[in-house]
């Protein structure tokens, strides 16, 4: 799995692209909240319960089952977003998945299921290019963690922050335009 600092750069990236008027500060918050979510599901397993299959770690958290419920949230902002609840949903949808698709493209682990509950196959997507986070401290805190931290600004941080300095561009040459 991609270290947490990559789960949130979609919803950060997508601010920086999309500007602060159409996502304000709570809305990023809220976004990169749901970018991490999934991961949740690791906690029964550090208070010793053993949970496999769906139930386990990237199991059905990290499924457009899940994303889609879980986008029901945004429903609870929107108003508080000025925003209808389409985009609202559509907002904590999107960064929720995001998870999904980065765990997808990691090096290790057994995939994910995307398309729960319509399938409870697991996919790992051809290009599998995100260095496996350390999941302990202590080895996210040595020379394996710096590795998957430098081949995540490079595969993650690098692309994204180019796509949402473009789109910025693009906003704004829109706006001279007009």
């Amino acid at each position: 799995m991609p270290t947490v600092f990559s789960h949130i750069a979609v919803p950060i990236v997508a601010r920086m692209g999309l500007g602060k008027r159409v996502v304000p500060a709570s809305m990023l918050l809220v976004g990169m909240l749901a970018a991490i979510v999934p991961d949740f599901d690791g906690i029964p397993r550090l208070l010793g319960v053993r949970f496999d299959g769906l139930l386990g770690h990237r199991g059905f958290t990290h499924s457009i089952g899940f994303a889609m419920a879980f986008g029901l949230c945004g429903l609870f902002f929107a108003r508080r977003w000025g925003k209808s609840p389409w985009k609202a949903w559509l907002w904590v949808f999107a960064c929720t998945f995001s998870h999904s698709l980065l765990d997808a493209c990691t090096t290790g682990g057994f995939g994910v299921p995307l398309l729960w509950p319509f399938s409870s196959v697991r996919f790992s997507l051809p290009w599998a290019f995100i260095e496996i986070s350390p999941i302990s401290l202590q080895r996210f805190f040595s020379g394996r963690g710096a590795a998957v931290f430098r081949n995540e600004l490079v595969t993650v941080w690098l692309p994204l922050l180019s796509a949402g300095m473009l789109m910025g561009i693009g906003r704004q040459l829109g706006k001279r335009e007009k």
